[in-house]
């Protein structure tokens, strides 16, 4: 059985939010539906899952604030302790508050940098890729939602796109 992957496309966002639940209704999966703007309800009508990305933003900020921590705590109490202002110079405890700026700064600069690199592997957008544009005015006004079927299901589904509002489909 050879995959085929069928491009409704629509001309409006509210007939696309219909057709994803009349697709979805007759137990059909939907693998993507790209739009020029979000579309509020587009994910729960598609039936995905919550996103973990707040999850991985929280372990890449816990992450840059310890090695913040922990630079400063050997550059400042280990290697090379220095007095600066009558603060003590033997414990991290005693310089911490010192050094809260420097941490919030860290952890903003690993959780916004891993935070872009997971967005571009996740994404599938890599140097070097050039990704699949199914219409070319996606970008501007048109709505595509992308099934992949078999040879055999993929009139019935070209029928069904039809059906829930497309105004052109193409495959591939």
């Amino acid at each position: 059985m050879s995959k085929k992957t069928i491009y409704g496309i629509y001309d409006d966002e509210e007939i696309l939010l219909k057709g994803v639940k009349f697709i979805r209704d007759k137990n059909i999966i939907i693998k993507d539906c790209i739009t020029p703007f979000p579309v509020h309800g587009l994910d729960v009508a598609m039936g995905l899952k919550r996103t973990r990305l707040a999850i991985a933003s929280f372990c890449y900020g816990t992450m840059g604030a310890t090695l913040g921590i922990t630079m400063m705590w050997y550059m400042m109490i280990k290697d090379w302790p220095m007095d600066f202002g009558g603060k003590p110079n033997w414990s991290l405890l005693h310089n911490l508050p010192a050094f809260i700026p420097i941490t919030f700064e860290c952890t903003v600069l690993c959780a916004a940098h891993l935070m872009v690199i997971t967005f571009l592997l996740k994404g599938k957008i890599l140097p070097g890729v050039v990704p699949y544009v199914p219409h070319e005015r996606v970008s501007d006004d048109r709505f595509v939602m992308e099934i992949q079927t078999t040879e055999e299901e993929s009139a019935h589904v070209s029928k069904m796109l039809t059906d829930s509002g497309a105004v052109e489909l193409r495959t591939r």
